[in-house]
């Protein structure tokens, strides 16, 4: 089998890509993973032997994006400068904030915006209410769609073309006992969730962690995200608190398409 110019093997998924970028890309995530780590740790996680890790190491430290301390190595804050242009440029991102802010302060819990990217259902902001319970989960964070109440909600009002491309990509694996695994049970609760007009997770993710989750929707009825209230499941079940949060997140996420729409 022959090679294209970047040093891939001629097959579609490798045509058109850089072989070098792939190497740096797959050792910054590695370092994601480890959050610090000597070269050789990282030359075992990827793959590749410890003198190429280093030379890519050395070419991102001084670009600003890994800094060392002695033989450890970790991610620097050239990314952090990225990552706040990019959610600076999401489309109505100052519309967005303050209504996330608002949903956390009425409902009393953590409340988070989401976005597909990539088939992976994305945190672009995070607010934590009075009664909020500290969640691992990040801004920036990317999480498997069909496992959190955000990325059904988006899913359910995402063309079947675009759903089946995703679960065909990403698979459908389980988070707990609860998670959706099969594509028809996916397909049945998102009906449902087209239906009623919001998506929850019942410790589908995490356990003991209770979401529910509305879409948020353009004028033309294209799904551009998500709006999500998470909690205890044994303060979230609750049927009055359950209700009063969907109804607050209903009206909330109809004022924001509204500055959406008009903004």
């Amino acid at each position: 089998m022959g090679t294209n110019d970047s040093g891939h093997a001629d097959d579609p998924a490798s045509a058109n890509t850089i072989k070098s970028v792939d190497t740096s890309l797959s050792i910054v995530k590695a370092l994601k993973q480890k959050q610090t780590a000597k070269v050789s740790e990282l030359a075992e996680l990827t793959g590749y032997s410890k003198a190429n890790v280093y030379k890519h190491l050395n070419t991102l430290k001084a670009q600003g994006f890994v800094e060392r301390d002695g033989d450890q190595f970790r991610l620097g804050l050239g990314y952090l400068d990225l990552g706040g242009l990019v959610r600076e440029q999401l489309e109505g991102q100052h519309s967005i904030k303050p209504k996330i802010a608002e949903i956390a302060e009425k409902t009393e819990e953590v409340a988070q915006y989401m976005v597909e990217s990539n088939g992976k259902s994305v945190i672009v902001f995070k607010e934590v209410g009075h009664q909020g319970v500290s969640l691992r989960t990040r801004v920036g964070a990317h999480l498997p769609i069909h496992q959190v109440a955000s990325g059904k909600a988006m899913l359910a009002f995402m063309p079947d073309e675009r759903v089946n491309d995703i679960v065909q990509r990403h698979g459908l694996s389980a988070a707990t006992e609860n998670t959706i695994t099969d594509s028809d049970a996916l397909s049945d609760e998102l009906a449902e969730i087209r239906e009623q007009g919001y998506a929850a997770n019942r410790s589908e993710s995490t356990k003991k962690l209770f979401a529910v989750s509305v879409p948020v929707m353009t004028v033309s009825d294209e799904v551009i995200g998500a709006c999500t209230v998470s909690g205890p499941t044994h303060r979230m079940k609750d049927e009055e608190k359950a209700s009063q949060v969907i109804e607050i997140l209903r009206s909330v996420t109809n004022e924001l398409e509204l500055n959406l729409a008009h903004s």
